[in-house]
Order: C-alpha cells, then structure tokens, then sequence
C-alpha cells in the first residue's frame, strides 16, 4: 500500500506495541519512526511497513538500532536496502550530503574538489556513482575513477590531484555482505577530529539530499572521469622509494578477488620482478570472493593461503604474497626448509620491514636521531627495539587505526618520517600517501625477500636473527563478537568491568599495572589505584602489564571500530642468550601465551554469565 496517513498512523502504533513487548529497542524505535515519518525516507515507505505487518521486528531491530557511525575505518557495515544501522543508497547518500556539507563550510570555497574510487565489492561501483553524482549536485568538483582501484591510490589521489576530500567505498577485509564509506581530508589521511564530529553532525541533519544524473554531471564539467594518468603517478611514486636492485625471487601473488592487481601487481612488475606470478584462481573482480576460502578475503587469515600452496610448491615459490580487497593490507606465507608455507603476522612482517629499512637506509647514511619510526598501541614493541638499536625515534602511543599514523607524519614532519606499521597488515614509508599500503610493503617484502635468498636465508631466518639479538617477542589475539544492540551493550558491559573489576591475574602471571587511555591515567593492580596520569591519547583503550625477570606480559582491550566485537591483543616476551637457546624460549614463551588466552576467555566468559 502506497503512503498514507491511516498506513502510517497504524505502522507507528504496531512500533509502539513493538517496544511495549520487548520485541525492539527504544533507540530502534526512535530511529524508525524517523524513516516512517520523514519525506526524504519516502521511497521506502512500503518496504518498512510490509515488514512491519509481517512482524519481523528482529529484522528491524538490526536494521535499525543504531545511526551508522564513523569509526576507526570509516563508516561500515552490513547491506541492505533500507535501515540506518546499515549500509543502503540512502545511508551512502546521507554520508556524501554530510561530506559535502562540511567541506563547504569547512574550507569556505564554493566549488572544494573531491576523489572518488571503490572497491570490488558488491554495490561498490553503484555507492562510487552516487557519492559522485551527491558531491556533485552539491557543487564540488568530483574526480572519480572509472573502475576499481585501491585504498592506498584514493589516498594518493587526494594530495596528487589537489583535493579537499576523499571518499572510499570500500569494507576492507568484511564479509560479502558488507560494504563501507571511508572519508578522507586534504591530508589524504582518513578524516580525524574535529572534521569526523563535523562531518557526522551534517548527516544527522540530512533531509532532502540534491541530486544529479551522472551523465549529466559529465557534461557539465563537474565530474571527470580519471585513470591511468594517476595510476601512473602512484606507481611511480612508490617504486622511487625502493630499496634494492635485486630482483631474483620467485613468488605467487593473490589479490583475493580484489583490487590488488592494479597497484601491488603492478608495482612488482614495474619494479622487475619476473618471477612473481598471479595467482589466477583469485585474479577475478568479484564482490563475492568465490576461491577464497569461506568467503573471508582477509590476509590476516592463514586459511586465504591454502588454495595457492599448491602453484606455490610447482613453481617453487619462496614466498606467497595476498592483499585485501581493497589493496591496503598485505599478508605473507614463507617457505621454510621443510618446504611447507609459513604465515606470518602483521606483527611480524612489520617487523621485518622496519628492519630492512632501517638497515637499508643505515647503510646508505640518510637517517639520523630526529627520524622516526610509527607504531599503535597494540603492535608488538618489538619495532620499537629495532628502531632504537638505529638510533631513530619510535612513536608508540598511537590510538589503533592509521589514520593516526598519518596524522603523525603531517605533525611530526614527512621530511623525517621513515616508516609507519600497525598489526592489522598495514604498512606504509615515504610521502606520498598518508593511508596503508600493500603495494610499497609488497615491493619491501620482495627485496628483502630476494636479498637474503642471494644469501642463503629465508625472511624466517632474519626473524630468528633478530629474536637473538632483542628477545623473542610473541603477539596473537582473540575477539569476541557481539552483534547488534544487545552485543553493544555486552561490549559496554565488559569494557567496564574490565575497568572496574579487572582480572587479578591471568594463567597465574600477576597484572601489576594498567594504562587506561579512556580515563586518562595509569592505575596500580590489584588495588586499581590511580598512582599517574596518562598523557595523550584519549581513547577506548586498555593496556594490562606484568614483568618478572626476562619476562613481560601485556594485554590491549578495546572495542573494534569497524565490526560488532570487542578485541583483546596478547603480548609476551622472552630474553633470548643466544641461537642454542632460542628453541626453547620459543616453546616456553608460545606456552605462556596459549595459557594467557585461555585464562583470559575464561574471565571473559565467566564475566558475561554474571550479567546474564
């Protein structure tokens, strides 16, 4: 049935009757009621309140309990047709009006300039299209790619073609299902405050959004269709960074059905390295990820590997190379001497690029004490003992996501900045770009990967190198996921007792301190006392410690920014005397770790049943 006002008076009614019997929450309620009430949610009239009279307020309470909002990674989520907890035209529209909106009054020029570029993803090229043609009825002046491109040349984009903001449509390493609207400022760097603040204010006042036909947009000149003039330029820009002449490796390399052909393939080709394939199985665009392994196109998965062990072992591969579907991530499997593939962390591939390129740039003199190297809170500390032995600064108090890395190369000076990593497979050097990028940490990896062949070793036997000379450092992480409003408000639930009641001990290590980036300060365990205050930043973020002697414990807690869990980071490390003894301080340090994980579900599950 068309809109009228007895439909709407009875869909409002049956929401009501909804909340009365606990079958949707009041800020699902609030939030429909504003789609059923308000014309610019006109043209989903019927679809709410067929659902509505089908009683499917489960649906809508996933569909509706919450304003999407921006986090770590932007705006993201789950698909749907209607609802503003998820991802839909209107959603993507209303992120584009607020953009529009604020660079406007931001920047005060009539006419700001925007970058647009998408992903593989399902809906991908539809949401590219309609941020355009939204940012162009506002009056900017929009260049947007004419197919998929990577996160890392958005990025580059942005500061190459001279714009005020960026948008990438994109959910990184998501499931099918879901897709993302990352915003980016001048910088190229994903939008921080107060300009996230800003930005989010306009959306939440978006009534009727202006609109005008792409085609016709073309026309008149307010959105240019660009390509291989800027691919060019970012190709570029990340092979004057490279570090090494050697090219002899023989590698697979697997996009995931993403975008990874158009900057880390290419790149790897350019540079010259023959001998790195595509893996063709995964070189297909397809927003449903088909040959990777349960759907899931996340590097940081050792299962996203398997299909390519086998074309790895034919062409005798030394080392196995995938990015995300958006080409901002990179992982790595290596074979060891067994001839079986390794995966690596992000902890530890961080690692092994901070350490070529400090060694790499040590030896062609160009560093000095005032550089610096960039790590977030929750990477192995490990960088910053490489980064030290090279006297180069580390900076190591950074909030998780790298835009904050950006942020820091812009306050602290590019000029000086060497290399900046994250454990979630993000990496990036040089100033070309200010977001993660696989294509310069494939280009890194290949090096580094080529150079210790011509010398014997393997990117496993540098690792071992290093752990002799600074510890054997050991990271994983465990999450636990809670969806929609209830597993909100169980993530809100166990972030507080974590604050309030933290757990005295885990797998029988004694937590001597925690540093509480929510709260400001630092607190004495197991009294929890407050015995310092903690400088910037200002974050949802919990940092546990414990040292005895040759051993430390640390565990990170925090709620995602992007996905319904709440994320917990584990951290052990060992001294190390020597290469004879590095065996077994491996097996007593990964035994540690396996205990702390286990203690710590324990604590999280017995937590949870108390509120139950």
């Amino acid at each position: 049935m068309p809109y009228s006002e007895e439909k709407l008076r009875h869909a409002l009614q049956d929401v009501q009757q909804a909340v009365a019997s606990e079958h949707l929450s009041t800020p699902a309620a609030e939030n429909l009621t504003h789609w059923l009430k308000e014309p610019p949610y006109r043209r989903y009239f019927d679809d709410i309140t067929a659902t509505i009279d089908a009683g499917e307020f489960r649906k809508l309470e996933d569909l509706f309990w919450q304003q999407i909002p921006f986090g770590t990674g932007g705006r993201r989520g789950r698909m749907s047709k209607f609802g503003s907890a998820t991802m839909n035209a209107r959603t993507i529209a209303e992120s584009a009006h607020g953009l529009a909106v604020y660079c406007k009054e931001a920047t005060g020029s009539d006419q700001p300039r925007a970058v647009i570029a998408c992903d593989t993803r399902n809906r991908s090229i539809e949401f590219s299209r309609l941020t355009a043609t939204t940012l162009a009825a506002h009056g900017l002046k929009v260049y947007l790619f004419k197919s998929h491109r990577s996160t890392p040349l958005l990025s580059f984009a942005v500061r190459h073609l001279g714009c005020d903001v960026g948008v990438m449509l994109t959910a990184s390493h998501n499931p099918p299902s879901d897709n993302g609207f990352k915003a980016y400022w001048n910088t190229g760097g994903q939008v921080l405050p107060p300009h996230d603040k800003g930005i989010i204010d306009c959306v939440a006042s978006a009534g009727e959004i202006p609109e005008i036909d792409l085609d016709k947009a073309i026309e008149k000149g307010l959105i240019e269709i660009v390509g291989e003039s800027v691919d060019n330029a970012y190709i570029d820009s990340v092979l004057a960074q490279s570090l090494s002449a050697e090219r002899r490796l023989t590698a697979l390399y697997s996009p995931l059905h993403g975008v990874g052909a158009t900057n880390c393939f290419a790149i790897l080709q350019r540079a010259g390295f023959d001998g790195i394939e595509l893996f063709e199985p995964h070189s297909e665009a397809d927003g449903e990820f088909p040959n990777v392994p349960d759907h899931l196109p996340n590097p940081e998965r050792p299962q996203v590997f398997e299909p390519m062990f086998e074309r790895g072992a034919e062409i005798g591969a030394e080392i196995l190379l995938a990015s995300d579907p958006d080409a901002d991530r990179l992982g790595v499997c290596v074979r060891n001497t067994d001839g079986q593939y390794v995966h690596l962390t992000g902890n530890r591939i961080g690692v092994l690029l901070t350490d070529y390129i400090l060694r790499k740039r040590s030896t062609r003199g160009d560093l000095s004490p005032q550089h610096y190297v960039v790590e977030t809170l929750v990477t192995t500390p490990l960088v910053g003992d490489i980064a030290r032995s090279h006297d180069v600064r580390i900076i190591d108090n950074l909030l998780v996501g790298f835009k904050y890395i950006g942020q820091t190369m812009d306050l602290e000076g590019p000029d000086k900045f060497v290399f900046g990593t994250e454990e979630s497979l993000g990496y990036l050097a040089g100033q070309y770009a200010r977001d993660k990028d696989a294509g310069i940490a494939a280009l890194y990896l290949a090096e580094c990967a080529a150079e210790l062949k011509q010398e014997g070793k393997s990117l496993l036997d540098r690792l071992d190198e290093l752990y002799v000379e600074h510890g054997y450092y050991l990271e994983d992480q465990i999450s636990k996921v809670c969806e929609g409003s209830e597993g909100s408000r169980q993530i809100a639930a166990l972030m507080s007792a974590f604050r309030l009641r933290p757990p005295k001990d885990v797998a029988g290590v004694t937590l001597t301190r925690v540093r509480d980036f929510g709260q400001h300060e630092i607190r004495s365990l197991p009294v929890n006392e407050v015995v310092e205050e903690l400088p910037e930043p200002i974050g949802n973020v919990l940092i546990f410690e414990a040292e005895s002697e040759g051993r430390a414990v640390r565990i990170a807690v925090r709620p995602s920014g992007t996905e319904p869990k709440i994320k917990f980071y584990v951290f052990a490390q060992t001294d190390c005397g020597g290469a004879d003894e590095l065996p077994q301080v491996k097996a007593s340090t990964e035994k540690l770790l396996e205990d702390v994980k286990t203690s710590l579900k324990d604590w999280i599950d017995a937590t949870l049943a108390g509120q139950a």
